[in-house]
């Protein structure tokens, strides 16, 4: 028995690799006991914020050296997310990927359940996206400056597709309509499925909506492309031109996602948050795969986010207080 004993221990080796084998157990336990990073979109499973984040979040979770699962929140136009990210505690382990109505929210609501401006950090300016304005082939025009002159000739006879009163798809259009001085009516819809459906069938003759969202239609000859929302041409959709090339100096519209966490997370576990976002936003492959489907990586810090989101309120504030636009529901 001595011997044995003896054997199983030479040089101490043995209890050495046991304590190894403990420590490494117990690290790896706590690690396992630790829970997920909660990565919030305020929108269903399939959407081009969803689609977004699930793009980034294996490399986000490789660079945190976590766990992150996406959280899908939807509901009363991304508020419940957003309020429910704002009462989160504040140790990094809840997030939100925003949405434009971050900003516009506020200028639809001020009862909000949360403060826009105070309740949140800012992590990162991920992404953002122009809007494509696209038509029902029964539409006439082939560019949005033939559609406006449709238009004029014939005031309320057309009308468009919004996401909702008060999204940006309304007061992008709405702004278009000042500059244009056309009379086109407003349809709001429950997101951008319906809003594709009516230019299906017929029953909306334009819309603004993501690439993504309009491509397969769009490749299909069955949404007719009008212009691009953004300061420049779409890489898959280079004939189609801008807004401000139809005509229109200075126009620009973009939807735009960023990331927040509540007010009160530490300096640290922000800027170690920020750090991986952006660092798998930087990914090759996460690039290629967002470029891909029409979004444009920003990929910058917090604070410009934060800025961002303020430029983006006063714009869109300043809108409806000159046009004294009504965005009751």
């Amino acid at each position: 028995m001595h011997k044995q004993h003896r054997s199983l221990l030479p040089g101490g080796r043995f209890l050495k690799a046991a304590a190894a084998c403990l420590l490494a157990f117990s690290a790896s336990t706590v690690a396992a006991e630790e829970p997920p990073v909660r990565l919030v979109v305020p929108f269903p499973p399939g959407g081009s914020t969803d689609i977004a984040a699930r793009i980034i979040q294996p490399k986000f979770a490789e660079a945190l050296g976590r766990n992150v699962i996406v959280e899908n929140k939807p509901g009363a136009n991304t508020q419940i997310a957003s309020a429910f990210v704002a009462r989160s505690a504040p140790d990094g382990n809840t997030l939100l990927l925003s949405f434009d109505s971050h900003s516009i929210n506020p200028i639809i609501k001020p009862d909000l359940p949360y403060d826009t401006f105070k309740d949140f950090k800012g992590i990162a300016f991920a992404l953002r996206f122009p809007l494509v304005i696209g038509a029902s082939q029964s539409t006439p025009g082939n560019n949005l400056k033939e559609f406006l002159e449709a238009a004029k000739a014939k005031p309320d006879a057309y009308n468009y597709a919004s996401a909702g009163v008060g999204s940006l798809s309304q007061l992008a259009a709405e702004d278009l309509k000042r500059r244009a001085n056309v009379q086109i009516l407003h349809v709001p819809y429950a997101g951008g499925g319906p809003m594709v459906q009516s230019l299906l069938n017929g029953s909306s003759n334009i819309t603004m909506l993501s690439f993504a969202a309009l491509k397969a239609n769009i490749e299909a000859g069955k949404i007719k492309p009008l212009a691009i929302t953004g300061t420049k041409r779409l890489r898959d959709l280079p004939d189609v031109p801008t807004v401000e090339e139809s005509g229109y100096p200075g126009f620009e519209a973009y939807s735009w996602q960023a990331v927040w966490v509540p007010a009160a997370t530490p300096d640290d576990i922000a800027k170690k948050l920020s750090d991986a976002f952006l660092k798998a936003l930087n990914d090759t492959d996460v690039k290629n795969r967002l470029n891909d489907i029409g979004f444009e990586v920003i990929a910058t810090d917090g604070a410009s986010a934060e800025r961002y989101a303020v430029e983006q309120y006063e714009r869109w504030a300043k809108f409806v207080k000159e046009t004294g636009l009504s965005l009751a529901e």
